[in-house]
């Protein structure tokens, strides 16, 4: 059985390429020359190629990551296959390194299932496929398989340094995590993500073992917290980091995490802030409703996943159960509303990404509109809690903590950073039936044809410019 698995990945593997050749010769041959954030990277990656490795465009806020893996795959190929001219590191040419990367990310997503389930009989062959196919062709990450974009490989090392954690390969997991952060500074948050993951783990079998000498082992599982939970959850908290013991077991075993962290706080006070180049222009700041939105945007994407009349039932019954607890929490996000949320002046200037016209056509309709749509948000949040029920409550924890430093900070609504936090969730939580696995994909099938349409046959002009503008994400 697990011989005829790999064969049909394999061959599910090859279609995706072949499918994906097919899109980037089409978006190649219709847009030659580069694009967007394209006309920084490429020019930069070109500089490497000549071999001028000190000169820098203070616009791109990104490491070099990107553009030295470019230059260590093309330089090589062409030396083997005699090629010279233009076409060495021409825009096609660099362009193409995310889409092996994008098959890299396939393979790793299904590892990653295979090894989070492994022990769920209920996940079989065909759901994983069909899991890691549809991840794969996740619209926001597939769409920039086809442009000279960060995304791509920036979440091939975040994934496959997660994978190595998962492995307890730690070392390998530190030094993934370090190409990881060349390609994108706030990939640091997953590299702690994964140092987190080791704690929890650790801490959680402790937790099992303390819990079910006292005939309590349903508490480190449990969604439905009392305040009993928490007080003895806290006092074990308390007792484990003060053992020494404990805490050199942890250091053991995170310090390839904590090496890396480190290193990355040396560089933020030698850089004087996380970004390298632009600095004004990415200015952190406490923008809590970065939240609701990612949250929103994952209830959409995952909708045959976290969306079914039953949880939709339990998310009433549970209404009705807690009606207190819900007016405080709503009470709490109108708030946030109120008094955190920004507008980045990127948003609304600049017409080729689809966040102006979600911006435009919904949050700014009306000055009710942001506040009408907070018991949403409460919905989108119980709903992304109850599909992470399965995972201990230490795990959730770590993970909320970096999805909060992840996206709170950020005062640009960009669809990009929900990336990786969206993947590292569905990743986790339960694996759909293959009925509802279909229905996703085709979603997501729908969502890309769609989007290469927009983004190839709607194209526009500006008033003040010659040059043809198109809608992407």
């Amino acid at each position: 059985m697990e011989k005829l698995e790999s064969y049909i990945f394999s061959i599910v593997c090859s279609t995706f390429f072949l499918v994906s050749c097919f899109l980037f010769s089409k978006i190649t041959r219709e847009q030659r020359d580069p694009y967007m954030d394209e006309i920084f990277h490429i020019p930069q990656a070109q500089k490497y190629c000549e071999g001028r490795f000190g000169e820098w465009d203070s616009m791109i806020t990104t490491l070099p990551g990107l553009y030295l893996v470019s230059v260590g795959i093309i330089k090589p190929t062409v030396w083997l296959a005699g090629w010279t001219g233009k076409a060495v590191c021409s825009p096609g040419m660099l362009r193409f390194i995310n889409l092996l990367f994008s098959c890299g990310n396939l393979y790793l997503v299904y590892l990653i299932l295979y090894k989070l389930h492994q022990k769920d009989k209920s996940v079989t062959a065909s759901k994983r496929i069909l899991s890691a196919l549809a991840l794969s062709t996740f619209p926001v990450l597939y769409f920039f398989t086809f442009l000279y974009y960060t995304e791509s490989g920036s979440t091939f090392f975040s994934l496959f340094a997660y994978l190595m954690c998962l492995y307890e390969s730690h070392k390998i997991s530190a030094l993934l995590g370090f190409c990881a952060v060349m390609f994108r500074q706030t990939n640091i948050i997953w590299v702690i993500f994964c140092a987190g993951h080791v704690v929890a783990q650790k801490m959680t079998e402790t937790w099992k073992t303390t819990v079910t000498k006292k005939k309590e082992n349903k508490i480190a599982s449990s969604t439905d917290i009392s305040i009993t939970t928490i007080r003895n959850f806290l006092r074990f908290f308390m007792e484990y980091t003060l053992s020494t013991k404990n805490v050199i077991i942890l250091l053991s075993i995170t310090w390839p995490y904590l090496l890396l962290v480190m290193s990355f706080i040396a560089f933020i006070i030698i850089n004087r802030g996380i970004v390298v180049g632009d600095k004004s222009n990415h200015e952190a700041c406490l923008h809590f409703p970065q939240l609701f939105y990612f949250f929103s945007f994952t209830l959409v994407f995952s909708f045959f996943h976290s969306f079914s009349f039953r949880k939709v039932s339990n998310f009433l019954s549970s209404l009705r159960k807690k009606p207190i607890f819900y007016l405080s929490v709503l009470t709490l996000f109108l708030f946030l509303v109120w008094k955190f949320t920004y507008m980045h002046k990127y948003l609304l200037g600049d017409n080729r990404h689809y966040t102006f016209y979600v911006w435009k056509n919904i949050f700014q309709k009306h000055e009710v509109v942001r506040y009408a749509l907070v018991p949403g948000y409460v919905f989108a949040v119980w709903s992304f809690a109850d599909s992470l029920k399965s995972k201990p409550l230490l795990w959730n924890l770590m993970f909320f903590l970096c999805l909060v430093i992840a996206t709170v900070p950020q005062k640009l609504l960009e669809f990009r950073y929900f990336i990786l936090p969206y993947l590292i969730y569905r990743l986790n939580a339960s694996v759909p039936s293959v009925f509802r696995l279909l229905l996703e994909l085709c979603l997501y099938t729908f969502v890309n044809a769609l989007t290469f349409y927009i983004f190839l046959k709607k194209t526009f002009v500006w008033p003040n410019s010659e040059e043809v503008q198109r809608i992407m994400w």
